[in-house]
């Protein structure tokens, strides 16, 4: 492929599915390891859910950050705003569905897929367009550490709010067991 930064981001959807489908269940399977809930999921929440795009696209995020970074225009801009596309996809999708039927394992894994593809094309459109004003780099740094804090921190301080509350348990954030 003669265009490098469209095959990272091709390459980048792959690795996000997989790699945020491996999460979906890693807290089970390390017996409810409590420092993995930072990037696994702990419960069925749709902030739960979130957290499976946004770990995956920030470690593919750092792994091509030397790789791509110097040879593409508004690099930490462009890398935010995929990444926020993700969850924001996610969530306005599965809300949107679910306010007319109910949930289904299908419709979630394909918005889940979509979301990554958004995400990841959003990011090469900016990362290909003209640059931009060099304190978008500097919001877009200061967007991915705002994200990182979040999905670092509110599995264990989960809000008493409809997205973090668990369908299954009624429960809110990582479980107490």
């Amino acid at each position: 492929m003669k265009n490098p930064i469209l095959k990272w981001e091709l390459i980048g959807i792959i690795f996000i599915v997989l790699a945020g489908g491996a999460l979906h269940f890693a807290f089970e399977w390390a017996g409810g390891w409590r420092p993995l809930a930072v990037i696994a999921a702990v419960n069925e929440s749709t902030w739960e859910h979130l957290k499976l795009a946004f770990w995956p696209a920030m470690i593919w995020f750092l792994a091509k950050i030397f790789y791509i970074r110097k040879t593409s225009n508004n690099f930490y801009f462009a890398k935010a705003i995929g990444i926020l596309a993700m969850p924001v996809s996610i969530t306005i999708l599965f809300y949107a569905y679910t306010a007319f039927m109910d949930d289904m394992l299908a419709i979630d894994l394909t918005i889940f897929v979509v979301a990554v593809v958004i995400g990841q094309l959003t990011s090469y459109k900016l990362l290909r367009t003209s640059p931009l004003p060099d304190w978008l780099n500097s919001l877009g740094i200061f967007l991915l550490v705002l994200m990182t804090i979040a999905f670092s921190t509110l599995t264990y301080f989960a809000p008493g709010i409809e997205i973090f509350r668990d369908p299954v348990s009624g429960g809110y954030g990582i479980p107490l067991s």
